[in-house]
């Protein structure tokens, strides 16, 4: 009896043995979670990530890290992701498990129909129509449009001798220029003011804490918001009842048809057109105020950028004539000026994606439902890709960069339709600055805020005098 129990646990033993080495150890292990730290109990590390140079949180967390971590910012678990393979793997590669997203408190104060907010047919026939309207022929037409709101906006900053406010300068700039081409002109003087009234509100209150409190910034945005919505039904069906072609944004977005007819409503027209204003004009103001610190610092590459220039102005009669297309595209230098400013600044540090399905990376999983943010900023700062990343160069864009190590519009399916509107906005505002004006900075020449964006300390106040030639 004592030898059958004997043999029946070493049965046992031996058949435990077997299970566990040949069955357990052998079956694939389950992906976890990156490193990193979630920070306090509901705002994560949102502190940390806004009150500072995001430069030192990124790169402290990579250093510490590596190229993938986890963290918790804005309300919702994330993983941030440093390196130019894992931004492929989620903005192009594998695009379709990772939507564009963004907080719901920004999601409400932009609308759920905004193009930047889909994936699937939806997205792609709004990005088709969008790019229509920002296309080489539709950007021609605007080249004159372009020119006279820059003339006007820079004899405004010069017309007395006061100190301006250059981002805050910039920002009006890019407003009025994305109200040219979303509605051309409008009709009205009072819909145009009234769309910048309110949109100043909502651009107040839109990177504030969300509460729906009276008298905060985040509840008047969200009322501004909602005056918004009315201003423009009353525009789109003003100009659905002219039937009129007018090539303009609004044009393409009121005939814009599915595959089976459908057409926009008009709470989608008006979602659309704010996430454009939105997407445009922050951004577009900031690279062009770190524009005028770069040529402002830099003597010699300012000398260099105004005799390109210059052969333009003398070509064009002195200024008497508009900008052809042929000449904006020959500004070689200042386009150099341009790309290096993108990198260096790095506009958007990083955006936003939700993965629709758990997702594994590099051994790593990506639950889904998390938040995921490329970090386009460690990648343009990273010396393997850019010799001394913290010096301003533009001659190093004689060569193109290695793929998907410069990426200041985003990549893949969800980048920025209307880059090259903005580029060409700069290239104008370039030309006009420096062949009629000069400026000089006032106060400290160095410091960055971030709001979120980064630009110069205090928007870069600066003086601005009109050339006698």
């Amino acid at each position: 009896m004592l030898l059958l129990l004997w043999y029946v646990m070493l049965f046992t033993t031996l058949s435990y043995l077997f299970f566990f080495f040949f069955i357990i150890k052998r079956a694939p292990s389950k992906p976890k979670l990156p490193p990193g730290s979630m920070g306090w109990p509901f705002i994560g590390e949102t502190l940390q990530l806004y009150s500072r140079d995001p430069n030192i949180f990124f790169t402290s967390k990579q250093k510490r890290y590596g190229e993938i971590f986890k963290t918790h910012v804005l309300g919702c678990p994330s993983v941030m992701l440093a390196g130019p393979e894992a931004a492929r793997f989620v903005l192009v590669s594998h695009a379709d498990l990772f939507r564009p997203t963004y907080p719901k408190s920004k999601e409400r104060m932009i609308g759920p129909s905004a193009l930047f907010f889909h994936q699937g047919d939806y997205h792609a026939l709004l990005r088709k129509f969008v790019q229509a309207s920002a296309s080489p022929d539709a950007l021609r037409r605007l080249i004159p449009g372009i020119e006279a709101l820059a003339e006007s906006a820079l004899d405004s900053w010069a017309a007395d001798g006061r100190v301006v406010n250059t981002f805050q300068g910039m920002k009006k700039l890019s407003f009025d220029v994305g109200i040219l081409v979303i509605f051309g002109r409008l009709d009205s003087y009072y819909y145009e003011e009234e769309l910048k009234k309110n949109y100043s509100i909502v651009d107040k209150g839109y990177n504030s804490f969300p509460n729906n409190i009276p008298g905060t910034n985040y509840y008047k945005a969200v009322m501004a918001r909602k005056r918004l919505s009315e201003i423009l039904g009353e525009i789109i069906t003003k100009r659905r009842e002219k039937r009129m072609e007018t090539n303009d944004l609004l044009d393409h977005l009121i005939n814009c048809k599915g595959d089976q007819g459908e057409i926009l409503s008009d709470k989608q027209i008006a979602d659309n057109i704010i996430g454009i204003l939105f997407a445009a004009q922050d951004t577009t103001a900031s690279a062009l105020t770190w524009i005028l610190k770069y040529l402002h610092d830099e003597s010699k590459l300012h000398d260099a950028i105004r005799v390109e220039h210059m052969a333009i102005y003398e070509a064009n009669e002195e200024g008497n004539r508009w900008l052809t297309w042929a000449q904006t595209r020959s500004m070689q230098l200042t386009y150099k000026v341009i790309l290096e400013t993108l990198r260096m600044a790095s506009i958007i540090s990083f955006t936003f994606r939700e993965a629709v399905a758990d997702v594994e990376y590099k051994g790593y999983l990506i639950p889904k439902g998390w938040k995921v943010m490329p970090l386009f900023r460690n990648i343009h700062h990273n010396p393997e890709f850019f010799t001394d990343p913290l010096k301003f160069d533009p001659s190093r864009f004689q060569v193109s960069p290695k793929p998907n190590t410069f990426m200041p519009f985003g990549s893949g399916v969800h980048s920025c339709p209307g880059n090259e509107l903005a580029k060409l906005e700069m290239l104008i505002l370039v030309h006009h600055l420096v062949t009629r004006y000069r400026w000089e900075t006032v106060g400290s020449q160095s410091g960055i805020e971030y709001g979120p964006f980064p630009v110069p300390k205090a928007g870069l106040p600066a003086k601005f005098w009109r050339l006698t030639q």
